[in-house]
C-alpha cells in the first residue's frame, strides 16, 4: 500500500479560514501533493457540495467532517482542563466521515441549527459592543454587520470576522499608511501600542482579537451556556449524521506541558474509550514531533483511528502538507498512522454511501477487530477516486 499525504482537518470560509475561497485550499493541496483532504468547519456542513465538486475536479479524495465546542459539566465542576487550556470542561469535538450528501433528522437537525444560531448571535453582540467602543474613539469608524456577513462570511459569523473587518476599516481610514494605522490602533486599544507590523494582516488581527474580543477586552461578550451542547449530545448529532465522534488532542504545548485530561497517556486513552471515542486527531503544527509520535503511536496501537490536520482556522497561511512544530517534517511512522486513519474514514464514507453500516454503528460502537480490513478498503476507495 503506497502512502499518500493527508490533511484531515481544514477549515474553509464557510466558518473562518486563511483561505479566501474554498477552492484555494484544494489548489494548494494539489500543488503540495496532498491527496486526501478533510473539510472540518465549525457547526456547518454548508461547504460539502463545493468541497466534493472541487475534489472531483482535482482528483482529490474528500473527507466530510464538522467541528463543535461542547461542554462536559462533570469535568467543568471538577476544574478539569480537557482540550481547551483556559476553560475547564469545555471540549472541542470533531465528527469525521459524515454521510454525503449530508442528512440529519429531528431532533438533531434542530439542535445543530440552534447552536449555529447561538454562536452567530454571540458574535453579533460583540459587534454591537465593538461599535460602541469605536464610537468613543473614532466616531466615524463603525463596522457594518450586513457588509461583514455579505463580504466576509458564508453564513457562519465568527469573532475573527470582526477582527478582519476592523483591520480593513482602519486601513481604509488611513489609506494604507502604516504609521497612521499603528497610531489609530493604539487609541482603539486604549493606549496599548500595536506590536505587529501593519503589513502582517494575520498578526494584526490576532492582536485585535486579544486586545478587544477576548476576556477583558472592550468588546468581549461571554458565551451563554446554551452556546455549548453537552458532549454526549454532540456525539449523538455526529452519529445521527453518519459520522464518527472524534476527540481532538491539544497535546504538548511549547513547554512540553499537557492539560489535566491529556497528561497521562494511558489514562486518557482509558477515559476516551469509556466515553465512547474510537477516533482521535492532532493538529500537528502545535506539537513537538517526538512527543507527537509518542502519543499518536500509542493511540494507534491501542486501536484508535488517528488522523492529523492543520486546521487553518486563523488568518495565517501555512502549508497544506503537514509538519510538526517549528516546521519539522513528519516521519514515515506518523505518515503511515495518518494515512491508515484516513483509509478507515474513507471506507466508512464509502459504505455509508452504499447504504451499508460503516466503521461505527448508530450507537458509536466501532468495529475495531476489522480495522485492517477497513484500511485496505479505504485505500482502494481513495486510489479509485484520485486516479
Amino acid at each position: 500500500m503506497k502512502l499518500k499525504n493527508v490533511n484531515a482537518h481544514l477549515h474553509t470560509p464557510y466558518s473562518f479560514s486563511a483561505f479566501s475561497e474554498l477552492t484555494e485550499a484544494l489548489d494548494r493541496a494539489v500543488q503540495e501533493n496532498v491527496a486526501v483532504v478533510g473539510i472540518n468547519d465549525f457547526y456547518t456542513t454548508a461547504g460539502y457540495e463545493a468541497w466534493n465538486t472541487g475534489c472531483a475536479e482535482r482528483k482529490l479524495y474528500p473527507l466530510f467532517n464538522i467541528e463543535f465546542i461542547s461542554l462536559n459539566t462533570a469535568d467543568q465542576q471538577a476544574g478539569l482542563r480537557v482540550n481547551d487550556p483556559g476553560n475547564p470542561g469545555r471540549t472541542y469535538l470533531s465528527g469525521k466521515a459524515l454521510a454525503y450528501p449530508f442528512r440529519l433528522a429531528s431532533p438533531y437537525a434542530e439542535q445543530l441549527a440552534a447552536v449555529q444560531k447561538e454562536s452567530n448571535e454571540q458574535v453579533e453582540k460583540m459587534h454591537e459592543k465593538l461599535n460602541r467602543h469605536l464610537s468613543d474613539i473614532e466616531p466615524s469608524m463603525q463596522l457594518d454587520l450586513e457588509w461583514i456577513k455579505t463580504h466576509l462570511t458564508k453564513g457562519s459569523l465568527r469573532e475573527r470576522h470582526l477582527a478582519t473587518a476592523l483591520r480593513l476599516k482602519v486601513n481604509e481610514a488611513v489609506q494604507g499608511d502604516a504609521l497612521k494605522a499603528a497610531d489609530c490602533m493604539t487609541r482603539i486599544f486604549g493606549g496599548k501600542a500595536l506590536q505587529s507590523d501593519w503589513s502582517n494582516a494575520a498578526a494584526v488581527e490576532n492582536e485585535i482579537r486579544g486586545n478587544l474580543l477576548k476576556a477583558g477586552g472592550a468588546a468581549f461578550v461571554p458565551e451563554e451556556p446554551t452556546a455549548f451542547l453537552p458532549m454526549e449530545t454532540v456525539c449523538q448529532i455526529i452519529l445521527a449524521a453518519g459520522g464518527i465522534p472524534t476527540y481532538p488532542f491539544l497535546a504538548d504545548d511549547a513547554k512540553g506541558n499537557y492539560t489535566d485530561f491529556e497528561g497521562d497517556l494511558e489514562r486518557v486513552a482509558d477515559q476516551l474509550e469509556a466515553r465512547g471515542f474510537a477516533s482521535v486527531e492532532f493538529i500537528t503544527t502545535r506539537n513537538d514531533v517526538v512527543l507527537l509520535e509518542r502519543y499518536a503511536s500509542y493511540l494507534h496501537d491501542r486501536g484508535f483511528v488517528v488522523t492529523f490536520g492543520s486546521e487553518h482556522n486563523s488568518p495565517a497561511m501555512e502549508p497544506i502538507e503537514l509538519f510538526a512544530r517549528h516546521g519539522k517534517s513528519l516521519n514515515y511512522r506518523l505518515k503511515q498512522i495518518n494515512y491508515e486513519g484516513a483509509c478507515v474514514l474513507a471506507a466508512h464514507q464509502h459504505l455509508l454511501s452504499q447504504g451499508l453500516p460503516g466503521y461505527v454503528d448508530a450507537n458509536g460502537k466501532a468495529n475495531k477487530d476489522k480495522r485492517n480490513e477497513y484500511i485496505l478498503l479505504g485505500n482502494q476507495v481513495i486510489e479509485a477516486r484520485i486516479k
